[in-house]
C-alpha cells in the first residue's frame, strides 16, 4: 500500500510519544482513519492480541512466541492479527504507521485510578467501534489477553453486540497463576509457559471443532 494513513510519509522522523497514548489526538486521528477509511480484508478468524512495549509489535519476543503458536495451528490465509490496548486497536499490518511504532508507555506501571478508568472507557469504545466495523469481516474472533485489556475486549464485545468466540487464557488458568503469585504483574505475562501451553491447546481444540482435523495429521 502506497500510503498507510495519516502522516505516514513522515513517520520515520516523528518523535517518541511518552504520554498515555489513549489521550493523544494522534491516536484518535489514526483510529478514525482505521474505522472510517481503512479497508480490512476479510479473513475467517480475527485474533486479538495486546500491544507490546517493543515496536514494531512483531519485533516483540512475546508477540513472536504468540504468532509462532498461531502459525503452527492455523494457515496464514485463515486468520488476521489485530493489536489492541493502550494503542487503541489496529490491524497488525499497520503496525509501522504513525503513531503505532512511535510511542513508549506501560499501563501496567500506572497506579493512578483515574487514568486506568479512562483507559478502560476509551478502549472499550474503540474496541466496540472496530468490532462493529468488522461485524461481517470475520466468521470467528479469538482474544488472547489479561488484565484491563481483557476487560476492555469483553466490554467492547458487549457494547457492539459482536461475540468474541474464544477468550484466553481461561479464567481458571489466570486464577492458578495468581494463586501461585510469583509474578511481576498480578496476572503474570502472556509469554508465560502456562498461558502459552493452554493457548496452543485451546487453538488446536478450536480448529478441530470448527475445521475438522489438523492440517497435517
Amino acid at each position: 500500500m502506497a500510503d498507510n494513513g495519516p502522516e505516514d510519509k513522515n513517520a520515520g522522523s516523528q518523535p517518541i510519544l511518552t504520554d498515555p497514548p489513549f489521550y493523544l489526538p494522534e491516536f484518535e486521528q489514526s483510529y478514525r482513519y482505521i474505522i472510517d477509511e481503512y479497508d480490512v480484508a476479510p479473513k475467517d478468524i480475527a485474533i486479538f492480541m495486546p500491544c507490546a512495549v517493543r515496536k514494531p509489535y512483531s519485533a516483540s519476543p512475546s508477540h513472536q512466541l504468540i504468532r509462532m503458536i498461531i502459525g503452527q495451528v492455523f494457515d496464514e490465509s485463515q486468520y488476521h492479527v489485530v493489536i489492541f490496548g493502550t494503542c487503541g486497536i489496529v490491524p497488525a499490518e499497520l503496525e509501522e504507521m504513525y503513531p503505532y511504532a512511535h510511542y513508549k508507555y506501560m499501563l501496567g506501571k500506572c497506579k493512578d485510578h483515574k487514568i486506568l478508568e479512562d483507559f478502560l472507557r476509551i478502549e472499550t469504545d474503540r474496541v466496540a467501534g472496530y468490532l462493529e466495523k468488522t461485524r461481517h469481516t470475520y466468521t470467528y474472533r479469538i482474544g488472547y489477553c489479561i488484565g484491563l485489556f481483557r476487560e476492555a475486549l469483553i466490554r467492547g464485545s458487549e457494547k457492539s453486540g459482536v461475540k468474541i468466540d474464544l477468550i484466553l487464557p481461561t479464567r481458571d488458568m489466570i486464577n492458578k497463576v495468581v494463586e501461585e503469585g510469583d509474578c511481576v504483574f498480578e496476572e503474570g505475562s502472556l509469554s508465560m509457559d502456562e498461558y502459552l501451553g493452554e493457548f496452543c491447546n485451546e487453538l488446536i481444540r478450536f480448529r478441530n471443532v470448527h475445521y475438522g482435523q489438523s492440517r497435517e495429521s
